[in-house]
């Protein structure tokens, strides 16, 4: 199932934000993480991104493509937004050094190459 307009813009904002996670993280270790506040800061606003987009992503799409653990994207954002002094970073780290990177791989398959002009 290929995206339409609105999906692809999602997916877009998935992926943008992935990216800068990757990108964030890059040549950093854990305690380079737990030591940079601002380090933290920007990840975990770029992973909540990353949910934020993906619960816009439509169910039908979702379905369409289980490849991506959906569920569990919207969980982490959910956490990170509302239970925010519950953040476990260990597993925030994990995420934006093992599962990022391998949704950045999943997504650039779904995704449009640039942004969509169409507005959301």
């Amino acid at each position: 199932m290929q995206p339409d307009a609105v999906d692809a813009a999602f997916l877009w904002d998935m992926l943008d934000a992935a990216k800068a996670v990757r990108a964030f993280t890059a040549n950093r270790t854990f305690r380079d993480y737990l030591k940079d506040r601002m380090l933290r800061g920007a990840v975990e606003r770029h992973i909540q991104i990353v949910g934020e987009a993906a619960a816009k992503v439509s169910k039908a799409f979702r379905v369409a493509h289980n490849e991506i653990p959906w569920d569990k994207i919207i969980a982490q954002r959910h956490v990170l937004v509302h239970k925010y002094g519950e953040i476990e970073h260990e597993l925030i780290w994990q995420a934006a050094t093992v599962h990022i990177p391998a949704l950045i791989e999943s997504l650039e398959a779904l995704a449009p190459r640039q942004p969509p002009d169409e507005s959301r």
